[in-house]
């Protein structure tokens, strides 16, 4: 129980009048008789607001919900009294999260339901709680207000932006490619399975016709071919402290899930098998599985995963990986190659390569390019440039050493690691490199 700034005002008063009869300008028995009054107001408003049946409340939001994505939640309530209540409501959201459009004030009349719309923005992927409701209830007399905590108290998981993937799912796998911004050239009939006999076109090879077909139906008909189906891709990411760097309002490593969703999803597309190892951190695994099912299946396990202040073992990681994918794999190590960490992630990718097709996908941080970029004014600015200079000839050194190992490096910034993960597998892929 709280009062009210309405009754606060009363109480100013009723100390106006104290002073009054300080100065005798007003007899002690007024005084008394409105503080009585006050007295007997203030415990009947207080009874009778404790006696108020609590409205109901439901609340609309998915059990699943994407990260960093702005979201519509409504609060249905309901008054069973017999009078209108007046409601300070306030959801009780997780506490970092960004909301728009609360708390609000409502007036609910007896027997009506009122929904009341907000706004809120899942900060960080994993399991969250909605602690309930918290209404402020006014008092009849509006002399004090109730607050109370109803129900319902609900759990949410908060994911990988899943939201590209819905938007690829209405469109062929050729086209979500180049929707995720993958460049890649069709080459017309050079796959190795085939997929199907049609009318010869221009341009078509002597060895695509198909002979027999076309002395059958006197005219010429050509094989097409389709890129082998049925391998694997293995995405091997790290989530030790290089990937808490943050570009925007999410981490390397938020960038780096959102994109490994990504390629899953179009090599599930092309009937690939996809799965998953993440290490250093936090550590997970999923075997690689073939259909669109297996998005739901990563979605699951990597939902709450996260990377952690430590330094990532490659060498483990790759061991792991090698002992439990004996078959040929395009293998796809997203991490942010760093000079002091290339003597391991050397030998790592060495291992991988006895058996696996290896590319490493090495973060750049956004903001090395606006800095490459800037004008250089001051000495402050100059001594910045110097040592940006610095790390990213680091940068370059270890690459050119993963390079003359034979591994494939991709040198992108967390918005082009989802197009060049995309294009360098089709690229393999198509190349029959796998």
């Amino acid at each position: 129980m709280r009062p009210t700034s309405f009754l606060v005002a009363l109480l100013l008063l009723l100390a106006g009048a104290g002073l009054l009869v300080a100065f005798d300008w007003l007899p002690v028995s007024v005084l008394g008789v409105l503080c009585l009054a006050l007295a007997a107001l203030g415990l009947l408003d207080a009874r009778r607001v404790r006696a108020l049946p609590s409205p109901e409340v439901a609340r609309e939001l998915p059990a699943v919900v994407p990260v960093g994505v702005e979201r519509r939640v409504e609060l249905r309530l309901h008054n069973v009294a017999r009078r209108s209540l007046r409601l300070d409501v306030h959801d009780l959201h997780p506490g970092d999260w960004p909301v728009f459009g609360l708390q609000r004030h409502v007036v609910l009349p007896p027997g009506r339901t009122l929904d009341v719309a907000y706004r809120v923005t899942p900060a960080a992927r994993g399991a969250f709680a909605f602690d309930g409701c918290a209404v402020r209830i006014v008092s009849p007399l509006r002399l004090w207000r109730q607050q109370r905590v109803l129900p319902p108290r609900q759990q949410v998981r908060v994911y990988p932006n899943f939201a590209p993937l819905a938007k690829l799912a209405l469109v062929g796998a050729e086209q979500a490619s180049r929707t995720v911004g993958a460049h890649v050239r069709r080459r017309r009939g050079e796959g190795t399975e085939f997929q199907q006999l049609r009318d010869y076109r221009l341009g078509d090879s002597m060895r695509q016709i198909d002979w027999k077909a076309s002395q059958r139906t006197r005219r010429l008909i050509s094989r097409e071919y389709q890129d082998e189906r049925n391998q694997r891709v293995m995405l091997l990411l790290d989530t030790g402290r290089r990937m808490l760097a943050r570009d925007g309002a999410l981490s390397h490593f938020d960038h780096v899930l959102n994109a490994a969703l990504m390629v899953a999803y179009i090599a599930l597309r092309q009937g690939d098998a996809v799965g998953l190892l993440a290490s250093g951190g936090d550590s997970r695994y999923v075997a690689p599985h073939r259909g669109l099912a297996t998005i739901d299946t990563l979605l699951n396990t990597l939902f709450d995963l996260d990377a952690r202040a430590v330094a990532t073992d490659y060498l483990a990681a790759a061991t792991l990986l090698g002992a439990r994918q004996p078959r040929r794999s395009l293998v796809l190590l997203v991490t942010n190659a760093r000079d002091e960490d290339i003597e391991d992630l050397l030998a790592a990718v060495q291992l991988l390569q006895k058996r696996h097709l290896v590319c490493v996908a090495s973060l750049r941080e956004d903001v090395l390019d606006r800095l490459r970029e800037r004008a250089v004014r001051t000495l402050d600015d100059a001594l910045e440039t110097a040592a940006m200079a610095q790390y990213l000839e680091q940068r370059a050194r270890a690459h050119r050493m993963l390079r003359a190992q034979g591994a494939d490096v991709l040198d992108v910034t967390c918005a082009e690691l989802p197009a060049a993960l995309v294009e360098h597998y089709l690229a393999m892929k198509r190349a029959a490199r796998l």
